[in-house]
């Protein structure tokens, strides 16, 4: 690492060539491997990235050396909340009078982060109150609903990024005493910011203007469940926090689809409002009770929600799937002939086994059977407090059944969000 004075340097003096540098990575507290640029999922190796906190961090690290005297910076080294070490390259660097700024380049790694590539600028201008104050420029977005991290009015930097900053800051000026006392005002700007928010869930969750800054641990997992869980906790929390006690889920764009264009037409005033929840629909169910929802409405596509019947609550088939499982064993309940069962079982597609449901009749009692299969395993895992209702379609054969009392979560769903766009 180039012009790095000695109180940087000596971190690494006893640390054998290799374990300097691994991907953007150093290694653990305890510099064990650099194996920790990377993790497994499945069985395919990917490389680990870091966040826009991470990025700001660095680039504040970089800014605030600079304006204390040293000179060309090409790295900087931190420790991030994870506990990992991370080497992030300086791009950009430019000094004035009483201020600096430096800029990093967000890599995210093997995830397909749509931030990935942004350069994130971190400008640090001395000023004469004490203390150190954050604020967000071009392209970092502002928060205009109650709910997250940061209060409204606030720009959309997330605590554990702005608490990273000021710890970089500090660190640095420790080492130059005539710099105590003096307080600073750090400028973040992401001039990418205001293009990329467009395709990501901030508009939707009350961030306006640009990107957030955010993580929790200073590194981005590839393909990570996590960062999608937390999207759908936090925009039950934001509805929940605008006075709503009914949700709307749906795993997806067939859930959507259905809800604004389908056969239950009651259904289409309600599309604006569902929440999107993948494969994740016990994690969401746990998120509407922690929120303190009183119901929830699930529409889902018969692909999907079969598997709920067999008690799988993450539907993704890389965990379960069960589906032809769930269409033979019920359809054994209600009747079925050993021929249509081994029809089902040979069915490449849940249309596939309806058409056997069909052929024999008994595709309403089948449905009938899987939706009382659903509510058992759904309010097994919502609790006393959740009421919830579930709502099954194919994209072949539309409507399919719906889960006793669903006609009053719709009401309840109708008044509730549609009145309240009358009212506006």
């Amino acid at each position: 690492m180039t012009s790095q004075p000695e109180w940087i340097t000596m971190k690494y003096e006893n640390k054998p060539e290799e374990c300097k540098r691994e991907e953007g990575f150093l290694q653990e507290k305890e510099w064990i491997s650099p194996k920790d640029a990377y993790i497994y999922v499945g069985q395919q190796k990917l490389r680990r990235g870091y966040t826009t906190g991470s990025c700001a961090a660095a680039a504040a690290q970089a800014a605030a050396r600079l304006l204390f005297g040293e000179k060309a910076i090409d790295s900087v080294s931190l420790t991030v909340p994870k506990g990992l070490s991370v080497c992030i390259p300086i791009v950009s660097a430019e000094v004035g009078n009483g201020w600096a700024q430096a800029s990093v380049k967000k890599d995210s790694g093997d995830d397909p982060d749509v931030t990935n590539g942004i350069e994130v600028f971190v400008r640090i201008e001395a000023v004469s109150s004490l203390g150190i104050t954050i604020l967000g420029g071009e392209g970092v977005g502002k928060v205009t609903k109650p709910g997250l991290e940061m209060p409204v009015g606030e720009s959309a930097i997330n605590k554990t990024p702005r608490s990273m900053i000021r710890q970089q800051i500090e660190s640095v000026r420790q080492h130059y005493p005539e710099w105590e006392g003096v307080g600073f005002r750090v400028t973040i700007t992401i001039p990418a910011g205001v293009e990329i928010a467009k395709k990501t869930y901030n508009p939707r969750l009350g961030i306006e203007g640009g990107i957030s800054v955010l993580g929790t641990s200073g590194i981005v997992e590839p393909m990570s469940e996590k960062a999608l869980t937390d999207s759908i906790q936090l925009e039950l929390n934001i509805l929940k926090e605008s006075g709503h006690r009914c949700a709307l889920i749906t795993p997806g764009n067939y859930g959507k689809t259905f809800l604004s264009e389908g056969s239950f037409s009651k259904l289409a005033p309600l599309a604006p409002y569902a929440v999107k929840c993948s494969n994740f629909v016990g994690d969401t169910l746990d998120f509407c009770v922690q929120a303190g929802y009183e119901q929830a409405l699930l529409v889902g596509h018969i692909g999907k929600f079969s598997k709920l019947a067999a008690g799988v609550m993450n539907t993704h088939s890389h965990y379960a799937d069960a589906r032809l499982e769930v269409f033979a064993a019920h359809a054994a309940l209600c009747g079925a002939t050993q021929e249509t069962i081994a029809s089902i079982m040979s069915s490449v597609t849940t249309d596939e086994a309806i058409a056997c449901l069909e052929k024999e009749g008994i595709r309403q009692a089948v449905m009938q059977s899987i939706l009382k299969k659903i509510e058992q395993h759904i309010s097994a895992r919502a609790g006393e407090t959740l009421k919830v209702g579930v709502i099954l379609f194919s994209n072949v054969y539309g409507y399919l059944g719906q889960t006793e009392g669903c006609e009053l979560l719709i009401e309840d769903l109708l008044k509730e969000y549609c009145s309240e766009d009358k009212k506006e």
